[in-house]
């Protein structure tokens, strides 16, 4: 576990290689989704290939903050899994490998219930259930205080870099003030208690569609439960 986090906090305090603000990252995996689920039809014909390489790149850099890219040797966005949540949300799934081995997953969850409304996030999950890494893609909190869930603001959002279910007990999965594990903010409890929730559905969402997420094949499925 430990080289997991030093593997992930290396990469947090090399000089970032996508430095693009929260919205930017929520935009390009939306656009990526849209692609994967065949719908890209924009521009000339003529100019789509390269318009999906670039869109391919920008992916590909967002997941390598969530699953360290020394940790796979594949490109997470051409290993695509299109899932379904116990609610029937469409969950686009990243998996990552070394050779013929699965080694982990990237995807995005939402955290209900913050302060001035929903957090979008993307997280990675190894193959054992530990959290790779977890980053903001989109919300509208306080600036100042809700917002300390942004990497560029403070490090609060690695505290979840190689937890577990196996690591941390379930009960646990919540702020100190709810009788948790995780710090929250001075005048700002809601937020990172939003956070804390759409990870722990996360893994969640792991450990109900085990099966379907080692599957060897490289094609997309609608099945699924979880989040």
């Amino acid at each position: 576990m430990s080289d997991i986090r030093d593997a992930t906090a290396s990469s947090a305090d090399s000089p970032a290689k996508f430095d693009k603000t929260p919205w930017v990252l929520a935009l390009t995996l939306t656009i990526f989704a849209t692609v994967a689920a065949g719908l890209l039809t924009i521009g000339d014909i003529q100019t789509r290939p390269a318009i999906a390489q670039r869109l391919a790149e920008d992916l590909n850099a967002i997941l390598s903050q969530v699953v360290p890219p020394e940790l796979h040797d594949n490109a997470l966005s051409k290993d695509v899994l299109i899932l379904k949540s116990a609610t029937g949300k469409p969950v686009t799934v990243y998996r990552a490998r070394k050779g013929d081995e699965i080694i982990g997953f990237a995807y995005s969850v939402t955290g209900q219930g913050g302060y001035a409304g929903p957090v979008e996030l993307v997280m990675g999950v190894n193959a054992q259930g530990q959290v790779l890494g977890v980053r903001v893609l989109s919300h509208a909190e306080t600036p100042g205080l809700g917002d300390k869930i942004e990497l560029q603001k403070s490090d609060w959002i690695l505290s979840f870099t190689g937890l577990s279910f196996a690591n941390l007990p379930r009960g646990k999965w919540a702020v100190k003030k709810d009788g948790g594990t995780f710090d929250q903010f001075s005048g700002a409890t809601i937020t990172p208690r939003a956070v804390v929730k759409a990870v722990k559905d996360g893994l969640d969402f792991f450990a109900a569609n085990q099966i379907t997420l080692f599957a060897k094949t490289l094609q997309s499925t609608s099945s699924g439960t979880g989040e």
